[in-house]
């Protein structure tokens, strides 16, 4: 049996903000945007190069908005993934050495955060 994780959602206060966001500023490919029922409307968005996605809309979850914490996306390069993101207007920190990898952090309008890991490669 296999089971894969396909779909994480992200709770946010303005479905159109967290869009443009996560698309405009992150460059998440917009997967989905449809309204079901006029109570519902899903918003699906994949990072680049990504099996897994998210999802936010209306209607869907019952979390508070920004209380996701520490999403993690992997890259091979943290210094170009930082270049990338400031690029694109994204609040994102400085490089962050640690032993097990470099790191960059932001957050979502909504205060939802994210890492960005480049793993240390170990030899084996």
């Amino acid at each position: 049996m296999e089971y894969k994780l396909e779909v994480v959602f992200v709770p946010v206060t303005d479905v159109d903000r967290a869009k443009e966001f996560y698309v405009d500023k992150v460059g998440f490919h917009a997967d989905f945007d449809q309204r079901p029922t006029e109570s519902i409307r899903f918003i699906q968005c994949t990072p680049p190069g990504s099996a897994c996605s998210i999802a936010f809309g209306e209607g869907l979850v019952d979390a508070v908005p920004g209380s996701i914490r520490a999403l993690m996306l992997v890259v091979d390069d943290a210094d170009a993934a930082r270049a990338d993101l400031a690029s694109r207007g994204v609040d994102v920190s400085e490089v962050d050495e640690q032993q097990w990898g470099r790191f960059v952090y932001f957050s979502d309008p909504d205060g939802n955060t994210w890492n960005v890991q480049q793993p240390i490669r170990y030899e084996s």
